[in-house]
């Protein structure tokens, strides 16, 4: 599906609805290529091409939504999507006013198209099993299209594509033992990809050390961008959202009443304008370029959908109907990546957190297992692997009291889902520096 068949499917559904009726698409589609690896072989390999149209008829106050998926052949296409609006018609009157329901009305067309730099897939996985050789990697690379589209009766059109990719691997040592890593982008780099490599493999090479364990308590801590951002997608379950703070199931209440807040150096912004999603929505609002979520560690602003702006009788930002950011962006600080071990002195070094939830969801308090490469350093050097820990702290004394300093690197970090089509969520974090990091067992 392209931008162009996009439009004449939303033209012959415009000219198919009734004086009364407003009508919004939607489109959500790939072009994917996906293999999995495992001891750095190929072991499954396939191409993913799918298009799905989201059609919503609104009449007055009530509406009806339909998802259809889109087989390519404009005619079949045109014909099945024509029913479903028909069918679409015949439960209005039978369904309820929606007091919530709000659409733009606002004529805003826009057009973002993103350029291939991809290599072949033939090519990427052929120099990911020659950089792999000797090593046992496991993991999964996704490359390709990804394309969405809006479209209503009113005349708006948008449209939006990117291409890129996600290797999401580990190098495998034994048991619970791996170098877990990431990378991804827009244009593909056998030297960035050489560099990640020898990385995990110097740290395949300290995971054949024996564990270091060490009793609960609190300790000096570097999070590296891949851990900090598992404890903002968990700050992103409701943290932001307009819906979450009027109801006071926000686990950032604390910082949005004033009474809680993160250290001055923290800014967290949802950055749309960084191009890797789509600017508008399925209710046709464009996205500011940015939004200001946390300024100097304050909550500044929250993201608004459109059930939500007409609810609380306020503007909508653009947000989704989950409220969820979907281009985080945290500001960099001081900290030099190379200086890193010698800052923390003696510590941990957490490449990755997992299976993160809240152990007090109003004090903003989480817990989870530090897991893979989780490495205890002494004096600035790295001296073994550490077994596997669980940690329990507040994410305002993580990124509050006990910040000790942000890397002046930061990491572009694609969302790995897949769960039923390639995500086009992103974050660009930094490093974080903490003191008394609190293990519980």
């Amino acid at each position: 599906m392209n931008e162009g068949l996009f439009y004449s499917l939303a033209d012959a559904l415009v000219g198919a609805i009734q004086e009364t009726e407003v009508l919004l698409l939607s489109i959500s589609a790939e072009r994917s290529d996906f293999v999995r690896f495992n001891h750095a072989r190929v072991r499954q390999a396939g191409r993913v091409e799918q298009a799905t149209l989201s059609i919503e008829l609104v009449r007055g106050k009530r509406h009806a939504a339909a998802n259809i998926t889109l087989c390519g052949d404009p005619k079949q296409d045109r014909q099945r999507s024509i029913t479903a609006l028909r069918l679409l018609r015949d439960q209005l009157p039978s369904l309820p006013e929606d007091p919530h329901l709000l659409y733009s009305t606002d004529v805003q067309s826009t057009t973002q198209l993103g350029e291939d730099h991809l290599p072949e897939a033939a090519d990427a996985i052929d120099e990911i099993i020659s950089v792999a050789d000797g090593v046992d990697l496991v993991g999964i690379w996704a490359s390709g299209e990804i394309a969405k589209g809006f479209a209503n009766s009113l005349g708006q059109r948008n449209w939006f594509s990117t291409y890129n990719f996600h290797l999401d691997w580990s190098l495998y040592h034994q048991a619970d033992k791996a170098s877990k890593n990431s990378y991804a982008g827009t244009e593909w780099d056998r030297a960035d990809l050489e560099a990640r490599m020898g990385q995990a493999r110097t740290e395949l090479e300290i995971l054949a050390r024996p564990p270091h364990t060490i009793p609960p308590g609190a300790y000096r801590a570097y999070l590296a961008p891949a851990a900090l951002l598992e404890i903002v997608e968990l700050l992103s379950w409701g943290g932001f959202g307009l819906k979450a703070h009027r109801s006071k199931v926000s686990p950032l209440m604390r910082a949005v009443d004033g009474t809680a807040g993160f250290d001055e150096r923290i800014f967290l912004d949802e950055h749309a304008a960084a191009g890797l999603s789509p600017s508008f929505n399925s209710k046709g609002f464009i996205k500011p370029d940015r939004v200001q979520l946390i300024k100097e560690g304050r909550f500044e602003s929250a993201l608004v959908s459109a059930r939500s702006a007409k609810e609380y009788d306020v503007p909508t930002n653009g947000a989704s109907a989950s409220e969820s950011p979907n281009s985080l962006e945290m500001a960099p600080g001081s900290l030099a990546q190379d200086q890193l071990l010698d800052e923390l002195s003696t510590g941990l070094w957490i490449n990755n957190l997992w299976y993160l939830n809240y152990s007090d969801r109003p004090a903003c308090r989480m817990t989870g297992m530090t897991r893979f490469a989780t490495m205890w350093v002494e004096n600035g050097e790295v001296v073994a692997p550490l077994n596997v820990m669980r940690f329990d702290d507040s994410a305002y004394r993580i990124l509050g009291e006990g910040l000790i300093g942000l890397t002046r690197e930061r990491e572009l970090l694609l969302s790995a889902s897949t769960y039923g089509q390639r995500s086009t969520g992103s974050a660009r974090l930094p490093g974080v520096l903490v003191e008394d990091f609190r293990l519980t067992l």
